[in-house]
């Protein structure tokens, strides 16, 4: 076949520049092929039926005047009539056949393909709309694909019915959404190669973080099979994170990974011609394993960036591997339209204001919050019941739901994970989706009212009854950043890309508590000695904790590394502050595990905490898992902008034999450029801060402890809480000295207390005796950074200015990435 040919173009042959004569779906595979193909991104071949084809059918048939006959005046509102009207019109279209010429250039292509690929292979027949995959909107899954096509006949039919499905319900409805006309779009045709991801596996990413837009973050999902099911929600998928800017520097790591169930994976049914898959249980085995390697997602992630610098824009790719050569190829890719096109300058919050049982759980979509009535749908026949301003929860949806997802106040599903059609359409609603719940149709009752909150993190819940929510809008535009660092205290990764939008310095403590309790969950020495676990239940349970790792402490340093590294790599290249595990033996005993390997004591506060643990026998070989969890997110991450921080060093002989430990297992201060900061909680720390600012690059002052152990108060103590105060005089003269010294020293100092968000007074008398940074609790973030401003202008306007000494910013800190 040659350019002369009238009704079909191959893709060496098309650009964007022809989206008019091709569509957006096509136009882009061109684009991808002809200008990508060098750089290493494999796209299947294939050519495009015209939309002067498809107007040439429509011509030949006369069937303009019965399609506006069937289609002027359609109500959309009206579900019944719309799916009545473009029934009709699917009928008009499809008996309108095929023009002689146009079937046998259509044959001729095929015939092309045949002699590239052999004789026996199969196609994938995709609609691609002129209006379709455009920047500010995508028409994606509006029209129909049909998948495994053999033989002329087939593949004439096939071309026939995509034809048709130009007036799907969902097509008709989202082209009078978006203000287009049904007689002015016309449809073109991709007829490619198949990839026979059924015999591997398949799945989305996108070029940013599709729930808070952060974009330096390549985002992939997949299951096994084709990919119609991940795009539709009819699995819950692998969901994998890569780290654009230590990615182009050179380091190949994966960020941050999470195993989805894939119950089901389509495939191809064989000798069958309109309907050419079906879905089959997912082994159990392959449920338990990532559909990709380390190296596969990595290789995606290159082929994202390539991508993404050629369309300048962040980009939504469709991937497929092939089970018969295992090669990964780009099948689709088109604008992003929804995340990328939130205004940065506005944060809206959405907050609850009470709590209630959770009926279920699944993937949070929207970081919004909605109430409603529950209303369960089982069948694309039972939607018409459905009534504005209702939860719909359902099994998983399709497009030919949107009409009604369109006035639904939220969306809950069984199956489906962030990427799928539920998840999608609620995006660009803006309603709040609960993806992937597994049991939401028999555990939200029908007819009751529900608060659906998306607000939380990763997790998103349905709640019993109606709720109480505020939103906090917030203009960031024009917020200049003060002198005074302000930092945000972090422990939990799923809000770290959300957070990272907030105006801020870095982090200032990032809790490894959390990860551990949340995504690690069992006790390290467990990790390291199963075998001493008496429980034999427990015993099992982390055995089963831990499949598919090779043992517990490869498990530990992956969980404990992406945790972090997901914290780092959102605030990259500014500072991020880890504080090495400070868990109470209380606390570290509700690990599973935990209760074998550590002590009963009556004060923990006390007790064998902190620094002191590190290098003890009891706990050293866990804290060799910690040490080689943050030297992969530096080494093998490159997240260099992580400082490590001790907590609760009570003496200087301890904060030596640690130090030393640390760099016995490759963690160094200096080398890297690795900063170690130490928390000065204690008054020790204070009183001899000269000595210990020789073995450390900086303080972070816990005012929480600093204040109990001054004070001599149980912080955990109701008895005496009315004794408890961070702006207690001697407290202030502790915070003094500690700030002085530091300076006097020429490191870093800081407060990581809620202090200074929760009383004004104490955040001028930070600022007053200018403290470094302060490092608050992200709620807060907003209104103290108003305040250290006004106060800096304040007092730099005052002849008397007390606060003679400006932040200290040394050398050291300068040099760092974001200093």
């Amino acid at each position: 076949m040659t350019s002369s040919a009238r009704y079909t173009r191959f893709f060496a042959e098309i650009g964007l520049d022809d989206l008019a004569v091709v569509g957006g779906k096509n136009a882009s595979l061109g684009e991808l092929y002809r200008h990508l193909s060098a750089k290493g991104v494999r796209v299947p071949d294939g050519f495009a039926v015209t939309a002067d084809a498809y107007r040439a059918v429509l011509d030949r048939a006369g069937a303009w005047q019965p399609l506006h006959e069937a289609l002027d005046g359609l109500d959309p509102a009206d579900v019944t009539g719309l799916a009545r009207r473009a029934a009709l019109a699917r009928e008009i279209v499809y008996g309108a056949g095929l023009p002689p010429e146009v079937a046998d250039e259509i044959t001729a292509g095929y015939r092309r393909l045949r002699q590239e690929y052999g004789e026996e292979v199969s196609l994938a027949v995709r609609s691609s709309a002129t209006a379709e995959d455009l920047p500010t909107a995508s028409f994606a899954g509006a029209q129909e694909t049909y998948l495994n096509v053999r033989g002329e006949q087939s593949l004439l039919d096939a071309c026939r019915r995509c034809f048709a499905s130009m007036f799907t319900d969902r097509a008709i409805h989202y082209r009078i959404d978006q203000g287009f006309d049904h007689f002015r779009v016309a449809l073109s045709i991709g007829i490619m190669k198949m990839v026979r991801s059924d015999l591997a596996s398949s799945g989305v990413m996108f070029t940013l973080d599709t729930e808070s837009g952060f974009r330096d973050v390549v985002f992939v999902t997949g299951s096994w099979g084709l990919g119609e099911n991940v795009v539709q929600g009819a699995v819950d998928p692998d969901e994998f994170y890569v780290h654009k800017p230590t990615y182009r520097a050179g380091s190949r790591a994966v960020l941050r990974r999470v195993l989805g169930d894939k119950a089901v994976k389509m495939v191809f049914v064989e000798g069958e011609t309109r309907r050419t898959t079906r879905n089959v249980p997912t082994p159990k085995a392959d449920r338990r394993r990532y559909c990709l390697t380390d190296a596969e997602v990595l290789e995606l992630a290159g082929h994202a960036l390539s991508v993404e610098e050629h369309y300048g824009r962040p980009m939504d790719i469709e991937w497929a591997k092939d089970g018969l050569d295992g090669l990964l190829y780009l099948v689709q890719a088109r604008p992003e339209t929804v995340a990328s096109q939130r205004q940065t300058t506005t944060i809206d919050a959405y907050l609850l204001d009470g709590r209630a049982p959770v009926l279920a759980e699944g993937r949070a979509v929207g970081e919004r919050i909605a109430a409603g009535t529950a209303h369960l749908v089982e069948s694309l026949a039972k939607l018409a019941e459905f009534r504005p301003g209702e939860v719909l929860v359902a099994d998983t949806t399709t497009p030919d739901w949107e009409p009604v997802m369109k006035t639904a106040a939220a969306v809950v599903t069984n199956r489906g994970g962030r990427t799928c059609h539920a998840a999608i359409v609620a995006r660009e609603l803006g309603i709040p989706a609960v993806v992937g719940t597994g049991d939401a149709t028999t555990r939200v009752p029908g007819g009751a009212p529900v608060t659906v909150s998306c607000a939380e993190g990763d997790t998103g819940r349905v709640y019993q009854g109606e709720l109480a929510f505020h939103v906090e809008h917030t203009e960031v535009a024009d917020l200049a950043r003060p002198a005074t660092r302000i930092m945000v205290n972090l422990g939990n990764p799923d809000l770290a890309f959300g957070t990272s939008l907030l105006p801020n310095d870095g982090v200032g403590l990032a809790r490894m508590e959390f990860i551990i309790s949340e995504h690690v969950r069992v006790h390290p020495m467990a990790l390291v000695h199963p075998e001493r676990i008496g429980d034999p239940e427990v015993r099992q349970a982390v055995r089963q904790t831990t499949a598919g790792y090779r043992d517990g402490a490869d498990y530990f340093v992956q969980r404990l590394s992406e945790g972090i590294g997901t914290i780092a790599a959102a605030f990259w290249p500014k500072p991020v502050v880890v504080r090495m595990s400070d868990f109470k033996t209380n606390e570290y005993a509700t690990l599973l595990g935990g209760a074998d390997f550590e002590p009963v004591e009556a004060n923990p506060m006390l007790g064998f905490r902190g620094a002191s643990r590190y290098a003890h026998p009891a706990y050293a070989e866990g804290f060799a898992l910690e040490c080689a969890a943050m030297r992969r997110v530096r080494e093998e991450m490159g997240l260099t902008n992580v400082v490590l921080m001790l907590p609760f060093v009570r003496r200087l002989q301890e904060a030596d034999q640690v130090l030393a430990r640390m760099a016995e297992l490759g963690l160094r201060r200096g080398e890297g450029g690795l900063e170690i900061y130490a928390m000065c909680e204690i008054p020790n720390n204070v009183v001899l801060i000269d000595r210990f600012a020789e073995r450390f690059d900086g303080f972070s002052i816990g005012s929480n402890d600093l204040t109990q152990l001054t004070l001599g108060v149980d912080r955990d103590s109701d008895v005496v809480a009315f004794d408890y105060d961070e702006r207690d005089d001697g407290v202030k003269a502790m915070i003094r000295l500690a700030v002085e010294g530091c300076r006097r020293n020429g490191i870093h100092s800081g407060l990581c207390g809620q202090a200074p968000s929760d009383y004004p007074d104490m955040a001028e008398y930070l600022v007053e005796l200018g403290i470094d940074s302060i490092s608050l609790n992200p709620d807060s973030v907003l209104e103290t950074t108003r305040r250290v401003l006004e106060l800096e202008r304040r007092l730099a306007s005052s002849p008397d200015d007390p606060r003679r000494h400006v932040p200290v910013r040394v050398e050291r800190e300068l040099a760092r990435p974001g200093g």
